[in-house]
């Protein structure tokens, strides 16, 4: 099946005792999949090219009420991956910005003043400006 599917041996196993694979018949001691899972782990695949963790695929597998049907079951795991995705871009930005600022300090006590004196309470700031250029 490892052949077949493109996924290592040790990675189907892994999403067998995950619970994302069913376990499979086993003759004389090796196991003997389904054709079947090879859409299944295609599915996996998917999900994890996505973006989906663990516990969010196991989610689109059996986290749903029996009937609802798979688009429906993509559609709401993807709205709260895209919102994740926008809240991190959103940090990326924040973080990008205060990357760029420069910094003029002679030494890192320095650096430590003129961040207290912008944000008293030591606080972190996502905005630009946090290390002062002058």
């Amino acid at each position: 099946m490892a052949q077949q599917s493109g996924f290592a041996a040790s990675a189907i196993r892994y999403y067998e005792q995950a619970g994302l694979l069913p376990k499979p018949s086993r003759i004389g001691g090796r196991r003997q999949y389904n054709p079947s899972i090879l859409e299944r782990l295609a599915v996996l695949d998917r999900a994890k090219e996505c973006g989906f963790s663990l516990a969010e695929t196991r989610r689109l597998f059996h986290g749903f009420r029996e009937g609802i049907p798979p688009s429906q079951r993509w559609q709401a795991l993807a709205r709260r991956k895209l919102a994740e995705l926008e809240e991190l871009e959103r940090k990326i930005a924040a973080t990008k910005e205060l990357l760029q600022v420069p910094c003029a300090c002679r030494d890192l006590a320095e650096c430590g003043r003129r961040i207290l004196a912008k944000h008293p309470r030591g606080r972190r700031s996502t905005r630009s400006g946090s290390l002062p250029a002058d």
